[in-house]
């Protein structure tokens, strides 16, 4: 479904306070984990191409999902969780973090996770820095696909019940599509992740719906997913991904986290991107 440009939500200090207004109110926001919730670990990934023997410009899952047999796609996934592992140890929260989270919990605003880590890492960021906060759903690898595919986002929007009704015959045909690409790509995984993707994507007359939603990641994989979603997107700017700030994919950029308590106490809005 098109979405109108720039990306506008309602200020939430009045939509806490009851008071009714134009713009849609905010349904929730999403999380990316490294370089999001946390400061960023480009060394893992250094490392992790450096094991698979993969140049950067292949994708680390693309590269392992690819190989012939399951016994090597575990082989090659266990050799990056071990990389993974030994960095969660290192973990350091983003700035602005506890700030942001007591702000969204103070004005009720839900809570996910989008991210391609697996889960042990993820488990040892929100027990070690958000103890005291619920995200719920926490998307983590075994999900597929992954991102930029939209499909995590699509199933967080539809466990939170923000689901749309499939409008006309191209939207199916587009909705088809993704349900189908989501149900082979999923086939290597268990039988749970394979109907979690499916039922994220869409019923026979539904589909998750996004649009209410927004996507803070690090990542052109985050950028794209919350755009083919329907989300609104943020972009937590770094020295190493400065140049998406002006992507086409990117609704508003960020320093720190805790700028996002002005900005969505204010009302959130994007800039103009095609």
């Amino acid at each position: 479904m098109t979405q109108i440009r720039p990306r506008r939500f309602a200020p939430l200090k009045e939509t806490v306070a009851g008071e009714r207004h134009e713009l849609p109110k905010l349904q929730g926001v999403i999380f990316d984990v490294d370089g999001t919730l946390c400061e960023p670990q480009n060394h893992m990934f250094t490392q992790m191409r450096a094991v698979l023997q993969i140049p950067k410009s292949v994708d680390i899952l693309e590269h392992i999902y690819s190989l012939p047999t399951p016994s090597e796609q575990e082989a090659a996934m266990e050799s990056i969780r071990a990389i993974e592992r030994k960095s969660m140890a290192e973990q350091v929260a983003q700035p602005g973090l506890a700030d942001l989270m007591r702000y969204l919990d103070a004005r009720g605003v839900r809570k996910g996770i989008c991210t391609r880590n697996f889960q042990q890492p993820v488990e040892h960021l929100l027990s070690k820095f958000l103890a005291d906060h619920v995200f719920h759903p926490v998307v983590t690898r075994d999900f597929r696909p992954p991102k930029p595919d939209p499909a995590g986002l699509l199933f967080i929007a539809r466990a939170w019940g923000l689901v749309r009704p499939i409008e006309g015959p191209r939207d199916e045909g587009a909705v088809r599509t993704l349900v189908h690409e989501q149900s082979s790509g999923s086939s290597s995984g268990s039988s749970a992740t394979s109907a979690q993707v499916k039922e994220g994507a869409a019923s026979r007359h539904e589909v998750g719906d996004a649009s209410g939603l927004i996507m803070v990641g690090d990542s052109i994989d985050d950028m794209t997913a919350g755009r083919r979603a329907g989300a609104a997107t943020v972009l937590l700017v770094n020295d190493a991904n400065r140049h998406l700030a002006e992507h086409e994919h990117t609704d508003l950029v960020i320093e720190r986290l805790d700028e996002l308590v002005h900005v969505l106490d204010h009302g959130f809005v994007g800039r103009e991107t095609p």
